[in-house]
């Protein structure tokens, strides 16, 4: 039996917001498009699903953004406790952190400044902060000086 990993998936509420958050401060590229409708309503557990996914992909990792027309997103949208059981993050090796988190907040992004951590770890500078997108999933970029 073989497993692959195919995408992970994320349930935004406006989906040119996230474009610009993923594609133009994170790099990620669109790579497909699709309507998708009832057909897909018992896999969802939803009843009268209307919603367009875009697939992102970058580095190897595809990540399907989620916009629902109906039934409508629920949610708070405000970031998640790491303590909180469920997915916590995703993370991004970048080589300027700076620039990345700059690169965030244009695009539309919150860099949680107080969360930067620097760490010096056997001479090695290791350099971290998380950051949200526009419906507060969180993602940690880390500069890890190599």
């Amino acid at each position: 039996m073989t497993h692959t990993v195919s995408h992970l998936g994320i349930c935004v509420s406006d989906l040119d917001a996230s474009l610009r958050f993923w594609c133009d401060g994170l790099g990620f590229t669109e790579v497909a498009s699709h309507e998708v409708g009832p057909e897909f309503a018992p896999l969802m557990e939803l009843d009268d699903v209307s919603l367009v996914s875009r697939m992102i992909n970058r580095d190897g990792l595809t990540i399907e953004l989620l916009a629902f027309d109906s039934p409508p997103v629920i949610g708070s949208g405000q970031r998640r406790p790491m303590n909180q059981l469920g997915l916590t993050h995703l993370s991004l090796r970048v080589s300027d952190l700076e620039g990345a988190a700059d690169a965030i907040e244009a695009a539309g992004g919150q860099v949680v400044r107080r969360t930067r951590t620097r760490l010096d770890v056997a001479g090695m500078e290791l350099d971290f902060v998380f950051c949200t997108d526009p419906d507060g999933v969180r993602i940690e970029l880390m500069d890890l000086g190599g």
